[in-house]
């Protein structure tokens, strides 16, 4: 039965008026990763925040280490994946439109829920732990109300609820297939696209995107050995690049890595550095020594190239517009023959021309989503255009930088075709320039397709979506 909220002045005279400051009371501290997990999720709503980047002062601040930090990172970063099916299935168990719920109250919601379809939590615990966050931040009121939405929850598995909840296989695969990963629409539809499968592919690719990556690392050349890097952190050496490691997801903050720590290594996906290595790949006659990264914050593609012209006796100019990642570029390469320029890579003010230039173009990132947990929910289908144009002219400037008989590499973490073969056949008819088949410049990485540009995958090659064209200008 419904009851009417009584007016401001029924309140009895000695009660107390309510906490306008709820969103912000003190969080409970007797389950410190769980807490962190739900202060991640607040974070990512309120600030539109980065999971990756807000979490590890939150397992500091909260003194979570070891497995427990473990079970924390699994919970956010799961937890904001996840959260299309997530909030589908609450919506579902409960009496009232997701938008009437208190925002941290669904936050808590979807961590709980992450837990009892995702997790081996057992069910009971699941509860029982997201009830005492809630009544810690809301009340008692409050906890009960998720209690009674997780018990039902509790009542189908995921596999139930995505049969119940899902379109329909046979009239939408793409969006059932995409309900299931627990992707937007609209991303799957893109992928299906390149892929050119709406069945078994396309379900490989987005759930390769829903589960939780390995850490890619790159030794820095003429600094220490892939080898050498993988022997000192108990990795495996990547089997592509020859300056890759992989370590086990789940195996701590590469940043507290002594190589990391000394600047002989870095964190950067397999793609990444196997992109940039195809740049360097391409034969050139003449002069060799002039590099240009374009687009450079936050300096891993830099590092690279700057550690490889170094070795070779030239330099690379970095160029980045935002002078926050500039100083990130500068310290990615700090002992490097490396030039750091504040500028707009569209008219970045440069003289002379240039040998090989990157042009690492800002993108929608749909190729990182496995690394990036919000970012699938907080990217829009309108995004794209304003991104291509951006691209275009980047990638135009690029073009007029480089010598004649120079080389251009176009790279983009996303498989999206409007920001992918598009930018480039559109480039390639606007300045003449010639494009490459690039998949020679990718050794021994299978899968490659009919070229003449490279798209990785991380159902087929373990790395990001990462995207490669090579031009010959």
């Amino acid at each position: 039965m419904n009851r009417k909220r009584p007016g401001a002045n029924s309140r009895p005279k000695n009660s107390r008026p309510p906490n306008r400051r709820a969103e912000r009371a003190k969080p409970p501290t007797d389950d410190p990763a769980r807490t962190a997990a739900l202060e991640t999720l607040r974070a990512v709503r309120e600030r539109d925040a980065y999971a990756n980047l807000v979490l590890p002062g939150l397992l500091r601040q909260y003194r979570v280490s070891g497995r427990d930090a473990g079970l924390a990172t699994e919970l956010a970063y799961g937890s904001a994946r996840a959260r299309g099916l997530l909030d589908a299935v609450i919506a579902e168990c409960s009496d009232r439109a997701l938008d009437e719920v208190d925002p941290l109250l669904l936050d808590a919601l979807r961590l709980g829920t992450y837990q009892m379809l995702r997790t081996r939590i057992p069910g009971h615990a699941a509860v029982a732990s997201t009830v005492d966050l809630v009544r810690g931040n809301r009340g008692s009121r409050l906890a009960g109300f998720a209690n009674a939405v997780l018990r039902r929850v509790g009542e189908r598995t995921e596999s139930e609820w995505v049969e119940l909840l899902a379109p329909d296989v046979e009239s939408d695969p793409v969006g059932h297939t995409a309900f299931r990963n627990a992707h937007p629409r609209w991303i799957a539809q893109a992928f299906a696209e390149v892929l050119d499968d709406t069945g078994a592919e396309l379900d490989a690719a987005l759930a390769a995107d829903d589960a939780r990556p390995a850490v890619h690392l790159t030794a820095r050349p003429g600094e220490i050995s892939a080898d050498e890097l993988a022997a000192i952190t108990g990795g495996d050496p990547a089997p592509y690049s020859p300056y890759g490691v992989h370590l086990e997801a789940g195996a701590g903050d590469p940043g507290e890595l002594e190589p990391v720590q000394e600047g002989f290594a870095a964190v950067q996906d397999e793609g990444s550095q196997l992109a940039t290595l195809a740049l360097t790949g391409v034969e050139l006659d003449g002069r060799d020594t002039r590099w240009l990264d374009l687009c450079a914050g936050p300096g891993g593609k830099a590092n690279l190239l700057g550690a490889l012209v170094t070795l070779d006796g030239g330099s690379l100019d970095a160029v980045e517009q935002a002078e926050h990642r500039a100083e990130l570029v500068r310290s990615a390469t700090r002992g490097l023959s490396v030039n750091v320029r504040v500028a707009d890579g569209r008219d970045p003010g440069l003289s002379g021309t240039y040998d090989r230039v990157l042009v690492d173009a800002p993108c929608t990132g749909l190729g990182a989503l496995r690394r990036r947990p919000e970012a699938r929910w907080r990217r829009q289908p309108e995004d794209v255009a304003d991104l291509v144009r951006l691209q275009r002219e980047l990638l135009s400037s690029a073009v007029r930088l480089t010598r004649s008989g120079g080389v251009v590499a176009y790279v983009v973490c996303s498989p999206h075709p409007a920001e992918t073969t598009g930018v480039v056949s559109e480039v390639v008819a606007e300045t003449g320039v010639r494009q490459l088949d690039a998949r020679p410049f990718f050794p021994e990485v299978p899968s490659l397709g009919d070229g003449p540009s490279v798209q990785l995958w991380p159902h087929r090659h373990g790395t990001d979506a990462m995207f490669c064209a090579l031009l010959r200008v």
